[in-house]
């Protein structure tokens, strides 16, 4: 597999994964010269051993072929990086990886694409996005063939499959396969909801919970299974759908090999086999496997019917119990 990409779900994130790849690569061609040019040299057609002192490397071994050469080499033990930047001070380990990171304030974007004319500051960048145009993805999960152009979204799908959560909430504990999922997640505990519904008022944290929402005031359904007509609300709810008609299941219960769509679907099995139940009511303690049983529970306390009909108003304690509901007006069939 190739060497690692620069994720683009996190601004600072890109940067820092974009210097250590453009880093790693620059040293790589380096030693590949010093290599050449150290070792032999060609007189008259042959190849000749240079008689020469090598510069050892005390803390890993590795010899090379010039003081300079060491004298960088040694920042990765030492984590030095001498090159500052004098308009948000970060730092670099080398001076070209801090001219690149300049063009970030002054702007400057010295590679262009031949096929569109867009202008990038660097050169992994440009060869990323040439892949835009040749359609290349040279990165295939193996378990559903799925192809991505880039390693780090590869990485991310495959946590999809291993059930890897590595960003953690220290507060309640709950894990994430991306950081920005984690960020969405600590609104809850700060309590913000920066995005209001103009109609009746509702808060939400995302601005795609908002555009969700606004669909159960207007009816819109724009995603539709070409298989059975079913329509969603959410693109991945029609993905997931799919999968039924598909015959995908590939998430396995290691206990007892049944097998799940989602791998939501295999989380919440798994817990009939732990006997975890995580939700607890506030009101009685009752206990749920699903956040969405407690929900369901907790309006048998509050009287709360959540689910309102977009065509006559009229107020359910359940989500099923509306969708039965509205296909009296939509005419719709189960």
């Amino acid at each position: 597999m190739s060497d690692p990409e620069p994720c683009r779900i996190k601004h600072e994130d890109t940067e820092q994964q974009i210097d250590l790849l453009e880093e790693y690569e620059e040293i790589k061609e380096e030693e590949h010269h010093v290599n050449i040019e150290e070792n032999y040299l060609q007189t008259d057609g042959i190849f000749k051993s240079r008689d020469k002192n090598r510069f050892t490397c005390t803390q890993c071994g590795k010899s090379l072929a010039r003081q300079s050469n060491l004298k960088v080499h040694m920042r990765i033990h030492t984590g030095k990086k001498p090159h500052t930047c004098t308009q948000c001070e970060k730092s670099f380990s080398h001076s070209s990886n801090l001219k690149k990171h300049m063009r970030i304030h002054t702007g400057e974007k010295p590679y262009t694409c031949t096929q569109c004319g867009k202008s990038l500051g660097r050169k992994c960048s440009l060869k990323l996005h040439m892949r835009i145009h040749t359609g290349e993805k040279p990165f295939t999960c193996p378990r559903c063939q799925k192809s991505f152009s880039q390693s780090s979204h590869f990485n991310l799908h495959m946590r999809s499959h291993t059930g890897e959560k590595p960003f953690i909430c220290t507060l309640c504990g709950k894990s994430y396969i991306q950081s920005s999922n984690l960020n969405q997640h600590l609104k809850i505990h700060s309590g913000e909801k920066p995005y209001t519904c103009t109609l009746c008022g509702k808060s939400y944290i995302q601005s795609s919970s908002l555009n969700e929402h606004m669909m159960s005031h207007t009816g819109e359904r724009p995603f539709t299974c070409t298989q059975c007509g079913k329509s969603f609300r959410r693109s991945s709810h029609l993905n997931k759908h799919m999968k039924i008609h598909a015959g995908i299941r590939e998430y396995i219960c290691f206990e007892c090999e049944k097998t799940f769509i989602t791998a939501g679907g295999l989380k919440r099995h798994q817990m009939i086999h732990t006997g975890e139940k995580p939700y607890t009511c506030s009101h009685c303690d009752k206990r749920f496997i699903q956040l969405a049983h407690l929900k369901k529970h907790e309006t048998i306390h509050t009287g709360e019917k959540p689910y309102k009909c977009s065509h006559c108003e009229r107020k359910f304690r359940d989500l099923r119990n509306l969708k039965r509901h509205e296909r009296i007006h939509t005419g719709e069939k189960p």
